[in-house]
């Protein structure tokens, strides 16, 4: 197991297996960590040629490549910062992104550079289809605080945001999370979500600090994960709620399931019914429920031990995480009071890139009673802690649905809605309401014929209050690059369609 060790170190040092042993593992074999290393330090002297100035943004555009993989530690090598762009986002959003950012240098592929238009990359940022390794470089000497990456948020309420990330930020999230899943050099890990989102860059350190091997994987259908976890023997898997929904669909051969051993959650919380699901499916994995936020990284997380006797709770605080519970006058709320979740301690991001106004907005002081004080990340979370100290997510400030004088969770609504066999997502919305302030409209997936069997099931399940007016149907719905639900799109769809 990784020891927990505050004493953080430049990002491109996180390559600490065996020499001969796999870092990386795609369908063009093995690349072994001595391979990696050598890898990470030509790319970087390829960098330092192209843009020789400290400190400057390069960006990279692709799918799960071996460049893409080792990128952000060569830019780290090379004195600059990394700005990885989702492979799932358009042309008008990369522009946003390299004009943003200030970028020198993209790199990506010949057939996404075909469908930039004029005016999409700014003057001075040169465009390169293939990365030509250069002179080696040794490991960085950076100072942990210096900035090494500026991870964009996906922009579903407006355009993304740039998160600003130390090394520090990195390295110490890669500690943590591979010292609480008890990463081992023979893990596996198979990754499938976005290198852009924090959550799926963090599973490349995490696990090249433990020594492990990572599975880089481009899926289509869900079918893709189950062969690929086959294929490379993957023994841990990450995902969203999404996500899982969607791995449960298919059929999983039992010893294919039976491979892995650890199953992590974040990007929002799980169901009940979800956790129940995830049991039977893959009964010999543990399950690590998580709750982060791109500008903390990560906040908490449950441990395996615990799930099944708190099946919706988010846990407690990751390791180097102070996690508090605030009420809105900064005092710290009672077990079992509402409070906004608020992140101290070394994972706390360094603001937003160029956007002072909103930093100050969300990176402000610490309360009077934190241990770990400095700026912290007051979430607009909403969240509740037990006697036990394990916290339980109730939503966020700006999506609470206000009914009948009421104060509804939408996760609430939301979870009765797909406890049963009737709907398979759903998202539930308050809609303006001249007599009741709101009414709460639920989006699902799946049959309106099932309607009458959900209705007749929520109605011995949830209060008068929190009864849906409106039960919206859809085959499919929206998400976003990171493959989270995209509540804000179905928010201001359904809104604007009954103004």
């Amino acid at each position: 197991m990784v020891p927990l060790d505050r004493h953080a170190r430049p990002i491109d040092h996180v390559l600490r297996g065996a020499p001969d042993a796999p870092a990386l593992i795609d369908r063009a074999g093995a690349m072994t960590f001595a391979e990696a290393e050598q890898k990470v330090a030509r790319l970087a002297g390829w960098l330092r040629a192209q843009v020789p100035d400290v400190g400057a943004r390069v960006a990279t555009w692709l799918p799960k490549t071996r460049e893409a993989c080792l990128m952000p530690l060569a830019a780290a090598r090379a004195g600059l910062v990394h700005v990885p762009i989702n492979p799932a986002l358009k042309r008008a959003q990369v522009a946003h992104i390299l004009a943003d950012s200030g970028a020198a240098l993209l790199l990506t592929q010949a057939a996404r550079a075909a469908t930039l238009e004029a005016g999409d990359v700014p003057a001075g940022v040169s465009v390169h289809v293939a990365a030509i390794e250069g002179d080696p470089l040794p490991p960085s000497s950076a100072d942990p605080d210096a900035l090494a990456a500026i991870l964009y948020t996906s922009g579903s309420t407006g355009r993304p945001k740039g998160v600003m990330l130390s090394h520090a930020n990195l390295w110490l999230g890669a500690v943590s999370v591979a010292h609480y899943l008890a990463l081992e050099p023979e893990d596996r890990v198979l990754g499938v979500l976005p290198l852009s989102f924090d959550y799926g860059q963090n599973q490349l350190f995490s696990t090249w600090l433990a020594g492990a091997a990572v599975a880089p994987l481009d899926y289509l259908a869900p079918r893709d994960v189950v062969k690929a976890v086959e294929r490379v023997g993957a023994t841990t898997l990450a995902g969203v709620p999404p996500l899982w929904t969607q791995l449960l669909e298919p059929e999983w051969p039992a010893e294919t399931a039976a491979r892995l051993r650890r199953l992590t959650n974040s990007g929002g919380a799980l169901s009940p019914a979800m956790v129940r699901a995830l049991r039977a499916r893959f009964p010999a994995a543990d399950l690590y429920p998580m709750y982060g936020l791109t500008e903390a990284f990560r906040s908490t997380y449950l441990p395996p031990a615990l799930v099944d006797a708190n099946p919706d709770s988010i846990g407690r605080a990751i390791p180097f995480a102070e996690v508090m519970v605030v009420r809105g006058d900064g005092t710290q709320a009672a077990a079992g009071e509402p409070g906004e979740l608020v992140h101290a301690g070394p994972l706390v991001a360094q603001g937003y890139w160029r956007d002072a106004e909103r930093t100050a907005q969300r990176f402000r002081l610490a309360p009077a009673f934190s241990r770990e004080g400095g700026v912290t990340v007051w979430s607009g979370d909403t969240v509740v802690a037990d006697t036990a100290g394990l916290l339980r997510f109730v939503g966020r400030d700006d999506e609470m649905i206000k009914t009948s004088g009421n104060r509804v969770s939408p996760q609430e609504v939301e979870e009765a809605v797909t406890a049963g066999d009737e709907a398979r997502e759903a998202v539930a919305i308050g809609v303006d309401d001249p007599r009741l302030g709101q009414r709460i409209v639920v989006v699902a997936r799946g049959h309106a014929d099932l309607e009458p069997a959900l209705r007749a099931r929520l109605k011995r399940d949830l209060p008068t209050y929190m009864q849906p007016a409106e039960i919206v149907w859809r085959a499919e719905l929206p998400r976003n690059a990171n493959g989270k639900l995209d509540r804000a799109a179905l928010a201001a769809e359904i809104r604007g369609a009954r103004a």
